[in-house]
């Protein structure tokens, strides 16, 4: 068979059911051999390579299976970057297949078509694993080690090459069975003891869950441990769901500044624990810290020092679980509401994306998916949306990818049919992808599309006026959004209010299929002030009962 014939097989074998490309003439022989294998691998085709890294990590981080792509060399690969960078940033089990120029010329700089020097290189830096084929016979082995890879650690992008000669070439080739995960451990026995002795002995502890605990399929362990310890979980924006925002110990990263001052202990589950300019989110001489990471690079400075235990986040609480079985602690639903109380105080001056954010989650299925974005009503959406259960909010992580959205959400709705996918956009991050209003079209893809527009990079906007009180450049000039959508065949709504939002956002998951919501708004005030944690609260938080234990004001 040929290698493209060999490529495409192989990912049948482990188990791909859609691959997300643009065919080009160095793909052209795997492109074809997709044809033999129609009927197990659905070949979607955006309108942008962006869109196809951006749409296998919306698939990937809410279907449950890994998201492939598949572009050109070159151009198309650097286009796709942005959605490998978002992906490498959320902890995103996605394959990137990319093509090469022919493999006896890679490396010469003769300017072929598409040549990119060091192209290997500039992997590297948005994958933990890439590998180049050089020949037919190689390229099941390195579709099935790159799906290893992807189940196995710390989930993030993996890429592998194949120039169009080993493409095309014939050979007899070995297919082999679909990638086991390798076993995840916790070695750290001592540590965890250590770490279960610390936790046991605390008077207040406080448990800090990021990204990665959804990542290790950690909820329920999760869940479990912080019951048993009676621990405030403060969740990082990645981390939304793991705990159901209902739940009695349920914290937003905003709920961290009243409980980390009083913490003796703080457990930190899965996150980098620092803030948007590279501080500990939590540092205090008086508190105790223990790190539970698989990456042993996210325990140490600038991090304040403590107890580091690399492994599985989802083993680590189960051990530590077995080793805290028993304890009775006190019950800390009471403190707990008293600071979701203070919370929901200070959301409550962020208007009127606080109404907005109130809309989406009345018209949102409890199980549906919101697919977030860097724009007013996406900021607020952080700390403000209600989240009942793991990956049913999305976000571009510390990447902060604007335009990431609406593309993510086709992916989002591809890979989960019969579930309700809202993107919301502002005007100016819709413009990255507002091509790929084709791609909803074309697939009939169940999403919905809201576009808040102001006319402008509003944050930006907002920004450069405040500190130099003068703006550049964050003007838009908009299509009209409904003649757009009526372009592609789609169905257009214009509203104005939070009100016709929620009616439009029910009335269209009602009807299926894509639907795009332009909603029209003003400048709106900023909600830094409750985001980071370098910026001042306007309230302050409240006295709690293990504040006065401890004699603080």
């Amino acid at each position: 068979m040929t290698g493209g014939q060999a490529l495409a097989r192989q990912l049948v074998a482990e188990g791909v059911s859609d691959l997300f490309g643009i065919p080009g003439v160095q793909l052209d022989w795997a492109t074809d051999a997709l044809l033999d294998v129609e009927k197990d691998l659905r070949y979607v085709t955006p309108r942008h390579e962006q869109a196809t890294s951006y749409m296998a990590d919306g698939y990937a981080r809410t279907s449950g299976k890994e998201g492939v792509c598949m572009v050109v060399p070159g151009p198309g690969l650097l286009n796709a970057m942005a959605g490998l960078s978002t992906a490498y940033a959320c902890n995103s089990p996605v394959l990137c297949i990319t093509g090469q120029i022919p493999s006896h010329q890679i490396g010469q700089g003769l300017g072929m078509l598409h040549e990119v020097p060091g192209q290997s290189q500039l992997l590297n830096s948005v994958t933990k694993w890439n590998r180049l084929a050089r020949t037919p016979q190689e390229i099941p082995s390195l579709v099935h080690q790159a799906f290893e890879q992807l189940r196995s650690g710390r989930p993030q992008p993996v890429a592998l090459e194949i120039p169009p000669d080993v493409l095309q070439a014939r050979a007899d080739v070995q297919l082999l069975g679909a990638a086991a995960a390798s076993p995840a451990a916790i070695e750290d026995k001592k540590g965890i003891e250590k770490a279960a002795e610390l936790l046991r002995k605390a008077r207040f502890p406080v448990i800090y869950a990021g990204g990665g605990v959804l990542a290790a399929r950690a909820a329920d362990a999760l869940r479990q441990l912080a019951e048993t310890l009676q621990a405030p979980v403060v969740m990082s924006d990645n981390a939304r769901g793991a705990l159901s925002s209902r739940h009695p110990l349920a914290l937003p990263h905003l709920g961290g500044r009243c409980v980390f001052p009083h913490a003796d202990v703080v457990l930190v589950i899965g996150s980098r624990f620092v803030d948007g300019i590279g501080r500990p989110t939590h540092a205090s001489d008086k508190t105790q810290f223990i790190y539970l990471n698989v990456e042993a690079r996210d325990m140490t400075t600038p991090r304040a020092s403590g107890l580091a235990i690399e492994g599985d986040a989802r083993l680590g609480c189960l051990a530590l679980l077995e080793r805290v079985e028993g304890l009775k602690a006190p019950s800390r639903s009471t403190e707990v509401s008293q600071v979701k109380a203070w919370c929901d105080e200070q959301i409550a001056f962020i208007q009127p994306q606080l109404s907005y954010v109130q809309a989406l989650r009345d018209a949102i299925p409890e199980d549906g998916i919101l697919v977030n974005e860097l724009t007013q009503i996406g900021y607020a959406s952080t700390f403000s949306y209600p989240v009942y259960s793991p990956r049913t909010f999305i976000t571009p992580g510390y990447q902060g990818t604007l335009g990431y959205g609406f593309a993510t959400g086709l992916g989002v709705a591809l890979g989960n049919p019969d579930k309700a996918v809202v993107s919301i956009n502002g005007d100016g991050g819709f413009g990255w992808n507002l091509q790929e209003l084709a791609t909803a079209a074309k697939y009939r893809a169940n999403l919905v599309t809201v576009v808040f527009a102001d006319g402008a990079f509003g944050n930006v906007k907002r920004i450069q006026s405040n500190v130099f009180k003068r703006e550049i450049g964050t003007n838009l000039h908009n299509p009209d959004f409904l003649k757009l959508a009526d372009a592609f065949g789609l169905n257009g709504v214009r509203v104005d209010s939070p009100d016709g939002l929620g009616s439009a956002v029910k009335s269209a998951l009602k009807a299926g299929g894509p639907t795009l919501i332009e909603v029209q708004v003003q400048a709106m005030p900023g909600p830094w002030h409750l985001i980071h944690t370098f910026s001042k609260a306007p309230r302050v938080a409240p006295r709690t009962r293990w504040a006065k234990s401890e004699g603080r004001p």
